[in-house]
């Protein structure tokens, strides 16, 4: 087991000085594009399916969107192995721009879903860079600063994305949206020469002969988000069930399978005695939890009437909460408040959200409005509390220091599998509520209430450390 015992001890000052700050500012920038682009979609698509049509496929925007990041996240190691961070980061964001193109010149739902796969795919591989850079480019004292830094681009995506999102579609210029991602992408690829290396020797000396990318695993993954994906369609219980059963059992054969590759996802370390695996699981739990803000602009114009710029902010509630969290998080120094505070976290979010369930009706005063924001701010608090030492913990929690950076790459890997596992959960929620508006908002803030709290035995054993074998 690696030592953490200093992965507290940086500080905001080192972490942001000359000598670490264009790294910082890629490795978060890819993220924050990553993110914003996801919640910016969401507060468009009303506009979009106004102009275009397709609102059979509403869910679907956002679902393609993560099944391409599963499908990129598993490469990411061998990418960066490959091809080093600069390359593999130029690559990226190459792409995302390609997709964000397609996204813009759509003239139909199709055609905008393609475009979305495409932003995926690529989104998936800097999302993940963001994190398995942090690994071999920081020092490990930074770890949590860094992770903090990186994850709360989740929190600064999901309050710029439905503000800037509801702005555009306020003023019927959603395509436009896409353009501005298109020039942040553009500004971000001219950043990448100056701040990171070039050379594969920076990052591992791993012969690139011997990186092999995990197609098994890849294949698994993606099937499995796809077929629960699909599970929202039909408007049959059995059906639904079926798909979201198969989709399960597809992830569970993938832990079996991987484990057993020898070009794998995760580090042989989530699968022996210690707290890697609780690590992942509560990751990836809280993550899927917070998708409920993937309806919250629409249940927002729907149930209190607000403008899409009004609902795109009462979407970033549940950001500020993240980022607020997640910055006080990361300054904590002593290992038991530390521990304590992670192992809290699912039940703050699932509070949130219960909030949230409780507040949903038809025709909502603003008084209803504002504890709807409130209950979206303590979830958002409650994954932030944790994220960044669940980062850290996971980079540093392995038998064997080699396994480092593929459990840094892993992390976004158990992230995005998670979001679109939480989309389209989300999806199959409102679709088979038939009840009205306010029945399925109630449902579905319910429902994930319960999917957070369910992460808290998971989120105990996160902070053991196991005895010495």
């Amino acid at each position: 087991m690696t030592d953490t015992a200093n992965l507290a001890t940086g500080t905001w000052r080192e972490l942001l000085g000359p000598k670490n700050l264009g790294a910082s500012a890629v490795l978060a920038g890819g993220v924050a594009l990553y993110a914003t682009n996801e919640f910016l979609t969401i507060s468009l698509m009303p506009s979009a399916v106004a102009d275009i049509g397709g609102q059979r496929f509403y869910a679907w925007v956002t679902t393609v969107y993560l099944v391409g990041s599963v499908m990129a996240a598993t490469t990411v190691h061998s990418v960066l192995m490959r091809l080093g961070p600069r390359w593999s980061y130029l690559l990226g964001l190459s792409v995302f721009g390609v997709g964000s193109l397609g996204c813009a010149a759509a003239p139909s739902m199709e055609i905008l879903l393609v475009g979305r796969t495409v932003q995926g795919v690529a989104g998936g591989l800097l999302a993940g860079l963001g994190y398995a850079v942090i690994n071999t480019a920081l020092p490990s004292h930074l770890w949590t600063k860094a992770s903090a830094l990186v994850s709360a681009m989740w929190g600064v995506g999901t309050l710029l994305g439905p503000a800037a999102g509801g702005l555009f579609a306020q003023y019927g210029s959603w395509r436009w949206a896409f353009g501005a991602l298109i020039i942040m992408t553009t500004a971000m690829s001219a950043l990448v020469p100056i701040a990171l290396p070039s050379r594969r020797d920076t990052v591992e000396s791993v012969p690139a002969v011997r990186v092999r990318v995990p197609v098994v695993s890849l294949l698994l993954l993606g099937a499995a988000a796809l077929l629960v994906s699909v599970a929202g369609i039909p408007h049959d219980v059995r059906a639904t069930a079926a798909l979201v059963a198969a989709g399960v059992a597809l992830v569970v054969v993938f832990v079996v399978v991987d484990r057993r590759l020898t070009a794998s996802v995760l580090p042989p370390s989530a699968f022996g005695a210690g707290p890697l695996k609780w690590i992942y699981l509560t990751l990836g739990v809280l993550m899927a939890a917070t998708l409920v803000d993937m309806y919250v602009p629409l249940f927002g114009q729907r149930l209190a009437h607000l403008t899409p710029v009004a609902a795109g902010f009462l979407g970033a509630g549940l950001a500020v909460g993240w980022t607020v969290g997640e910055i006080s998080s990361a300054s904590l120094t002593r290992h038991r408040v530390i521990v304590r505070t992670v192992a809290l976290a699912p039940l703050v979010m699932a509070t949130g959200l219960a909030i949230g369930a409780l507040t949903q009706r038809e025709d909502a005063s603003a008084v209803f409005v504002v504890l709807w924001a409130s209950g979206l701010a303590l979830s958002g608090a409650g994954i932030g509390m944790a994220w960044p030492h669940l980062s850290a913990w996971a980079m540093s929690k392995v038998d064997d220091p080699a396994e480092g950076p593929v459990a840094a790459a892993a992390i976004n890997t158990v992230q995005v599998i998670s979001a679109a596992f939480g989309a389209a959960f989300a999806g199959v929620i409102v679709n088979l509520t038939d009840a009205g508006d306010a029945t399925a908002a109630r449902w579905l803030f319910a429902s994930f209430a319960v999917l957070a709290a369910s992460a808290l035995v998971a989120s105990i054993k996160s902070g053991r450390t196991p005895a010495a074998r």
